[in-house]
């Protein structure tokens, strides 16, 4: 049995243990303290931050965990434990379902003495072997949250393999991995490396659709059901097909996705998963084939990257090419847009969008500049879009207010501050995410949202000029009377304010 070292605990871990509101960098120190250095310094280089980028230097987006929960609920035959505070485990498995989980989630609870003396992580260890039934599951994956991470809780330790399970322990903390998105990355990355060891040491299990005759494309990056099918039909006069796409939805399609051809991050911060399939002798591929110009592009690079002739190359784009320019001149978007996200796709979602018609001044995302997204970044720079990797929040709104756009698309704190200035917006996650953007059938599929929403402005502007001010500053709340203004209390109250900031000035002064 693996025991837990007992390593003295930070100051930031003191008192009740769960310290969350300990702030980034002092949690950072403790898990850097505790023996996580080597694990967080490699996420520093796959996930880099922008230096010198003062408080809002981290995207603000739903709490990274739930990237790698998400792919996990995902998989058939995967169970995920959560390893966290109360607080932060009720928080995850709230929003999973709200996704759509239909499974359990497991959860290993801690207090400030299992915390310390190691214990939790013999918690953790029994909870694994109870759950690695082979009847029920291929793979476990156990998730430290931010405390158990800064704590030092050694999921390395977990044995690799029970009863015929793979044991998957990854940190995922809060002060680490910059995004959710990038925290699938995380899982997926774990999880291919763990299968090319399988496939590097002997046979191994056959996709549940079988192998394909022809060489496969790896597909990079969660996306709307329909573009693996549309992509699968681009592809197929060069001879070659759709592989898996990566996070797979079950373990076995791990081995498919790695015996490919190639590899296209249709995503491209899935740092962690592109070493592993470099390191499995694949080539990457940038960028996706939305719209004309960036479909064309792209089977230029598959074609190369796949040794396939140009004739077919040709073949593939005078097949697909002129259906896409029509599809794109049937459905023109009029109208200045701002996009932002943090999905990974919003530099995709803007090329169509520009393709279409729209005038696109700004686009703002969460996930980091990589050298698989230089293709969309240069094709947008040459148009005089901004770019914004890393993007905050309080950049995606100073966006919108600049270029006061026809429409807004971000996320839900973006499309609330577009919609109170009465400027159009749609949520990017439900309302764009959700469509396929690749080939013929992406060209025209942002049309219809966009064009309604744009012809909404008028509906806001109605709104704004019934309810004026209501539900604003004095006028905010619900009242059973008509309050009373009191301007002499505010005045009582400005004149100490001052007073009390003279003192102080005074104070610091001696």
């Amino acid at each position: 049995m693996s025991a837990a070292p007992n390593v003295p605990q930070p100051a930031a871990l003191e008192g009740d243990g769960l310290g969350c509101h300990s702030g980034r960098d002092t949690m950072l120190a403790a898990a850097q303290a505790a023996g996580k250095s080597e694990t967080l310094q490699q996420y520093a280089r796959d996930y880099p931050l922008p230096e010198g980028a003062g408080p809002h230097d981290q995207p603000q987006s739903m709490c990274p965990a739930f990237g790698s929960l998400r792919v996990g609920l995902r998989m058939r035959r995967t169970h995920t434990i959560l390893s966290g505070s109360a607080c932060c485990v009720y928080g995850l498995t709230f929003t999973s379902h709200f996704y759509g989980a239909r499974r359990s989630v497991g959860y290993v609870p801690f207090n400030s003495e299992s915390l310390v003396t190691g214990k939790l992580f013999e918690d953790i260890r029994e909870a694994v072997f109870k759950q690695a039934d082979p009847a029920q599951y291929d793979s476990v994956v156990v998730i430290n949250l931010c405390v158990p991470t800064a704590s030092g809780v050694p999921l390395q330790l977990l044995p690799k393999e029970i009863n015929g399970v793979r044991i998957i322990g990854i940190d995922v903390p809060g002060f680490g991995v910059p995004t959710h998105a990038e925290a699938k990355d995380v899982l997926a990355g774990a999880m291919l490396k763990y299968a090319r060891g399988e496939a590097e040491a002997g046979p191994v299990t056959a996709p549940r659709t079988g192998v394909s005759d022809k060489p496969t494309v790896t597909l990079l990056g969660e996306m709307f059901p329909a573009d693996p099918v549309g992509i699968g039909m681009l592809l197929e006069p060069m001879g070659l097909a759709a592989g898996p796409v990566v996070p797979t939805r079950e373990w076995r399609e791990l081995y498919a996705a790695l015996d490919c051809a190639t590899v296209a991050a249709i995503h491209p911060f899935y740092t962690a998963s592109v070493r592993e399939f470099q390191a499995a002798g694949r080539s990457i591929v940038a960028s996706a084939p939305v719209g004309h110009d960036g479909t064309e592009a792209w089977l230029q690079a598959i074609g190369q990257a796949t040794n396939t002739p140009q004739a077919l190359i040709d073949a593939a784009k005078n097949k697909w090419l002129p259906a896409i320019r029509g599809a794109l001149a049937r459905t023109p978007i009029r109208g200045r847009v701002t996009v932002s996200g943090y999905e990974g796709s919003e530099l995709l979602v803007a090329r169509l969008l520009i393709e279409s018609g729209a005038e696109v001044p700004y686009v703002g995302t969460a996930c980091p500049k990589t050298p698989w997204s230089a293709p969309d970044l240069e094709w947008l720079q040459a148009r005089g879009v901004h770019v914004q990797y890393r993007a905050s929040l309080e950049q995606d709104i100073a966006a919108v207010r600049e270029f006061r756009p026809d429409l807004a698309i971000g996320t839900t704190p973006v499309v609330q501050a577009a919609k109170q200035a009465t400027i159009p917006a749609l949520y990017f996650t439900n309302l764009i995410s959700a469509r396929p953007l690749m080939g013929v059938m992406g060209a025209g599929s942002l049309a219809q949202v966009v064009n309604a929403a744009i012809g909404n402005k008028a509906r806001f502007a109605q709104m704004r000029a019934f309810f004026g001010e209501a539900g604003q500053g004095d006028q905010a709340g619900v009242w059973s009377d008509k309050p009373v203004l009191r301007p002499e209390f505010r005045a009582e109250t400005q004149r100490q304010v001052i007073k009390m900031m003279k003192r102080r000035k005074a104070e610091e002064m001696v």
